[in-house]
């Protein structure tokens, strides 16, 4: 979440005549995140008693033609009982709308709050939590590619270009290798698609103690393969900030929670790390282009592209060996 759309008291209290949630009473912006800009909107509610929703504009990188399969998920995720924040309908009963010059959702807020440091307990929960949203998915009708789907990484190195090596001297050619290699040996023909995630970072599951409350930020599901949608998770749940720790324990109960539902196969088990070797090659990409350009005025948080490339070591050490900058 972030905020590049500033949104007056005016136009949100306009805009909120137009839903059965009462009158304004507060919002403020939310810095984390880079995709969309996002508020958290206090009403006087329906019913007098107050109530809270997350306001949320889409910005450039979230296209507006695929907001129906985002918010079509939601409500399938919802109606089967999952722990989602679907998008508050109008009197007409309209999800998509449009505010300050951009597509722009009310959303359900939901209770919790994101830990920083998992521990094995909430790892557990996570998993399992992902797995339920897996098996939710079996009937789930529309498709989206995945918008940072194997097929963009190389593009998206070119537009980064030499501009690389003002993260990291040499990070250009370092990149141009580890892309190379982990294109040449991804094989998700052979393992099960459907609607994932694709970005189920600590900061997208909200809990309360050990216990998820809510699965939050659809906005890069997709179809894809359901094993990197975990391997995603993993490289996400299983490290520090800085990407140079590795809590096992943390992953392997996080995978130990997605088996209780959905056990792994032999073929699943063998492929992992590749498919997390590619998480940690999108991610690196897509924050070393934000870090390159994200706007200096922008409320946002830059996330630092070398906290993913660092957990190569992990996924593939043999790859990272040969690797200059992460000696």
């Amino acid at each position: 979440m972030a905020v590049y759309t500033q949104v007056s008291a005016e136009e949100l209290g306009d805009f909120l005549t137009r839903f059965d949630v009462g009158e304004l009473v507060s919002a403020k912006g939310i810095a984390e995140g880079v995709e969309n800009s996002n508020y958290l909107v206090d009403t006087t509610g329906a019913n007098g008693k107050g109530a809270r929703f997350i306001l949320t504009l889409y910005e450039k990188r979230v296209a507006a033609g695929d907001l129906p399969y985002f918010m079509g998920l939601l409500d399938h995720l919802a109606a089967k009982g999952l722990a989602v924040p679907p998008a508050i309908k109008d009197r007409e009963g309209r999800e998509i709308h449009e505010l300050a010059g951009r597509p722009a959702c009310l959303i359900q807020f939901l209770p919790g709050v994101s830990v920083s440091h998992p521990n094995v307990a909430q790892a557990h929960a996570a998993g399992r939590a992902m797995a339920e949203m897996h098996k939710a998915v079996a009937d789930f009708p529309l498709d989206r590619p995945n918008s940072m789907g194997v097929e963009t990484w190389k593009p998206l190195f070119e537009r980064c270009g030499r501009s690389l090596d003002q993260i990291q001297p040499g990070f250009h050619d370092d990149m141009a290798t580890a892309i190379g290699e982990v294109l040449a040996n991804w094989n998700a023909g052979d393992f099960d698609q459907c609607a994932v995630h694709a970005d189920l970072f600590p900061d997208n599951v909200l809990m309360l103690g050990d216990k998820v409350t809510g699965l939050i930020d659809f906005y890069f599901a997709c179809t894809d393969v359901r094993l990197y949608d975990l391997a995603i998770m993993h490289a996400a749940w299983a490290f520090d900030a800085t990407g140079r720790t590795f809590h096992a324990a943390v992953g392997e109960t996080l995978i130990a929670g997605y088996e209780a539902v959905f056990p792994l196969t032999e073929q699943e088990r063998a492929a992992f790390n590749g498919f997390a070797a590619g998480a940690c090659i999108r991610f690196t990409l897509s924050r070393a282009w934000d870090w390159l350009n994200t706007p200096a005025d922008a409320l946002v948080m830059r996330k630092d592209p070398l906290a993913f490339w660092r957990r190569l070591k992990v996924y593939d050490p043999d790859l990272a060996a040969r690797l200059k900058t992460l000696t």
